[in-house]
């Protein structure tokens, strides 16, 4: 189960790096000439499956999907879910035991996580931005 966690909270540590380093106006970008959402919108994902996730994980059942980023443009309120959605999974986290059903909720929350690593290497490449050091160091971008 901790390396589970680990690894969770690596993928969180990563995302972040990542919206860390992309400029400010980089979050309104799409890929050009494919239909898409915007960066923006990609962090808000991940942010609503953070929250959205945890409080399936308390329940032990899925309650539906919300996110509190209300502005996918803003660098800043991007950054502060960021960091308070990972805070609140770690904490949750570290605090209980979890059953199975539990579990099986936190793997599919680190699976949504990694997805969303490669949909935005796709975005960050498509928009000729440039990675972190941490990105490079784990997927050789």
């Amino acid at each position: 189960m901790k390396i589970l966690i680990d690894r969770l909270h690596k993928a969180f540590i990563l995302t972040n790096d990542l919206a860390q380093s992309l400029p400010i106006d980089a979050f309104k970008l799409k890929l050009k000439d494919l239909p898409s959402n915007t960066i923006g919108q990609q962090f808000w994902c991940v942010i609503g499956a953070r929250e959205s996730y945890l409080k399936a994980i308390a329940n032990e059942g899925w309650a539906g999907f919300s996110c509190s980023l209300n502005d996918t443009t803003l660098k800043d309120d991007i950054l502060k879910c960021l960091r308070k959605s990972a805070d609140d999974c770690m904490d949750f986290l570290n605090a209980d035991e979890l059953n199975e059903i539990q579990i099986e909720l936190l793997i599919t929350l680190l699976e949504h996580e990694i997805q969303h690593h490669g949909q935005l290497i796709r975005y960050v490449y498509g928009n000729k931005l440039s990675f972190p050091k941490s990105w490079n160091e784990r997927y050789t971008v």
